[in-house]
């Protein structure tokens, strides 16, 4: 386990929360209806560092880690990829919140947090009163619009998702460039005062970690496959649930994907939703302003 900067969450408390595959590890403060705040890739729960403190004073914050990301579980690989399957990771998430005496409550996610949120509204709608997912489209939807574009600009959707070892074994040659080179060039990092040492220096570890670099790979070989079929066998059905999109000016989603709420609109019945002047990093480059919008819209859900 990191020391990954307790500092950060001062008023928060350290859970370790048992589900059916391992533990969860979490961060819990505040009080109030629940809200469960999950990460994207290459993040951990710190990624709400400083957006999380803003919400306590109205809702009981649960921060966590992905399954095979940051303390939590690691699954096993396995050839068709379902144990790092959004479906997989929604149900550990459940189970987390279960163990907190929480069945129903309120998700928000980012990038791959995100795409664990929407799975969870699908699978399981009686659980999520309200989500908000930051700076995606469904995992369908990217796959369906490939173009040269994203090709060039989110090329990692294609080089994690290649059969193991290779990307793997390609980071492990240099994580610190892969972090300095990839995922500075998309904003991590890049909002000056926004991003501690602490936090930094956790993400960089964590690429330097075999066995975190291979639970990436696998969710995104998971969403190449698994995650994909099972959006293409929802696409009709709608979540049920309000949902609010932001997504960054300065990432990738509006010159990928142009009218962003159009998109979701399809996937769900009450969709509202803005841009955000951030990178796809948007809640570590505007904590102040995301945690508001998420307090409007959560409140009374």
């Amino acid at each position: 386990m990191l020391p990954e900067g307790d500092f950060l969450f001062d008023g928060f408390d350290t859970r370790t929360l048992q589900t059916d595959r391992g533990a969860i590890h979490a961060r819990v403060g505040g009080s109030g209806p629940p809200l469960l705040l999950l990460h994207g890739y290459p993040q951990t729960h710190l990624m709400w560092h400083a957006a999380a403190p803003l919400l306590t004073d109205r809702f009981t914050v649960v921060a966590t880690d992905l399954s095979g990301y940051g303390d939590s579980l690691r699954p096993a690989p396995a050839a068709d990829h379902a144990p790092h399957s959004k479906r997989a990771m929604a149900v550990d998430q459940i189970q987390a919140m279960a163990a907190l005496g929480y069945e129903r409550f309120a998700v928000a996610g980012h990038d791959r947090g995100g795409r664990v949120g929407y799975r969870m509204a699908l699978d399981h709608p009686a659980r999520v009163t309200a989500l908000s997912v930051l700076d995606i489209v469904p995992t369908a939807e990217v796959w369906a619009r490939a173009n040269d574009r994203l090709a060039l600009v989110y090329w990692h959707w294609g080089f994690l998702a290649q059969p193991a070892p290779l990307p793997e074994r390609l980071i492990a040659g240099d994580p610190d460039a892969y972090l300095d080179h990839h995922l500075r060039s998309i904003g991590l990092g890049s909002e000056p005062g926004r991003y501690p040492q602490a936090v930094m220096a956790t993400y960089r570890a964590r690429l330097a970690d075999a066995s975190a670099v291979e639970a990436i790979c696998e969710d995104y070989r998971a969403g190449a496959t698994v995650d994909r079929e099972l959006d293409e066998a929802d696409r009709g059905r709608l979540i049920e649930c309000p949902v609010l999109v932001l997504w960054g000016t300065r990432g990738a989603l509006g010159p990928l994907y142009g009218d962003v709420l159009a998109v979701w609109r399809s996937w769900a019945r009450d969709v509202r939703g803005r841009e955000v002047e951030a990178s796809h990093f948007l809640v570590e480059d505007r904590p102040e302003e995301v945690a508001s919008e998420l307090a409007g819209f959560f409140e009374g859900r």
